[in-house]
């Protein structure tokens, strides 16, 4: 973790740092103060969010600038910043609300990756889902949670 003053202090220090990405836990708080801070002066930076999109509409409510993490809807993600930045808040939280489901499942320690791989594979988007030894595999009941999920949500 870095704190928001150290931060500011690398942001006034060096002006190639442009962009930060923003995946503590909790972290809105820190995202608050960050910009903050640059409406009382400090130079901007963008900020994009991670941890799977898990919190992306409060992060952009706080004023993140778009998500760099893995999902296995993307376009979501896409829509979702794209909405907020619209300002239609309400709509990006009901298309985000849609995934939610998918978007916490997939964010299961030590099963994610093999939810979202298979959730790739299923939608076409790559050939297989399989991960690297030792990495996870989905078991029947993941596989039929899974099913269950996106048949009612996605």
């Amino acid at each position: 973790p870095i704190s928001v003053p150290t931060l500011g202090g690398l942001v006034d220090d060096f002006d190639q740092l442009v962009m930060f990405k923003h995946e503590d836990c909790p972290g809105l708080a820190k995202l608050s103060e960050l910009r903050r801070a640059e409406s009382e002066g400090r130079r901007r930076v963008s900020v994009l969010v991670g941890n799977g999109g898990l919190y992306l509409p409060l992060e952009m409510a706080r004023g993140a600038d778009g998500a760099m993490t893995g999902f296995a809807y993307p376009e979501m993600l896409v829509r979702v910043v794209d909405l907020f930045l619209d300002g239609r808040h309400d709509d990006g939280e009901e298309l985000f609300d849609a995934y939610l489901p998918l978007v916490r499942y997939e964010q299961q320690p030590g099963l994610g990756l093999a939810v979202r791989k298979t959730t790739l594979a299923r939608r076409g988007a790559i050939a297989h889902a399989d991960t690297r030894r030792p990495g996870p595999a989905l078991g029947p009941i993941e596989s039929i949670e899974l099913d269950q999920i996106g048949r009612a949500h996605v």
